[in-house]
């Protein structure tokens, strides 16, 4: 059976939520002990679905002997979330950033590997993040190290598995009755700890 919109648009939906967020990073170790306080974590995370974020350019003016000038444009960038890790103690946000992408229905290997590629080109700019309202208060200076996170599903053919573990990427394999089971119940689902992929260098996945 195909990977369906619903299927895709339930975990967007669930993992916008900071506890779900949560328990997707206790999926993946490595990750998850990039929370900066284990003891405060829903105060260590903040999740933005389908991020936003401000580019600044530098423009070289037409004046001889004038510096460059800088412009800024907005971009929406092709992951699906984006995990920030914040310092619960000064409200500020600290160097670590998850952005996840999703399986979508009809993407194929090259389309998902594709939109992180594009989130690397977009963000080897200086960035900062659009937040939400009541996170505003919050320094959103782009971080040096950004880090992907794929979620796949049982239905996602072998072919995507087998590419992002050739890439090494991480990702995490979402059993089909998570996408179905999830509208009808208020519980969240953590699977274990296990990994989907032998742990690597991080530095392998991160930017920066």
């Amino acid at each position: 059976m195909p990977v369906k919109q619903s299927h895709y648009e339930v975990l967007l939906s669930e993992y916008s939520n900071r506890d779900a967020a949560i328990a997707l990073l206790k999926q993946y170790r490595p990750y998850l002990e990039m929370i900066p306080s284990m003891r405060r974590p829903y105060e260590s995370v903040l999740v933005i679905p389908l991020p936003v974020v401000r580019l600044r350019h530098s423009q070289a003016l037409e004046a001889a002997g004038v510096r460059g000038s800088i412009s800024t444009s907005v971009a929406c960038l092709p992951c699906d979330l984006a995990i920030l890790m914040c310092d619960p103690e000064w409200k500020i946000k600290m160097g670590v950033e998850i952005l996840v992408y999703i399986h979508r229905p009809q993407e194929d290997f090259s389309d998902l590997l594709m939109r992180w590629r594009k989130t690397q080109v977009c963000l080897d700019k200086d960035y900062e993040w659009l937040m939400p309202p009541r996170h505003q208060h919050i320094l959103s200076q782009g971080s040096e190290r950004v880090y992907p996170l794929f979620i796949v599903f049982e239905e996602t053919p072998e072919r995507i598995q087998r590419g992002l573990a050739g890439a090494a990427l991480p990702f995490i394999v979402q059993p089909s009755e998570f996408a179905t089971d999830v509208d009808e119940s208020a519980e969240f689902l953590t699977i274990g700890d296990g990994l989907e992929m032998g742990e690597q260098e991080l530095g392998d996945w991160g930017m920066g």
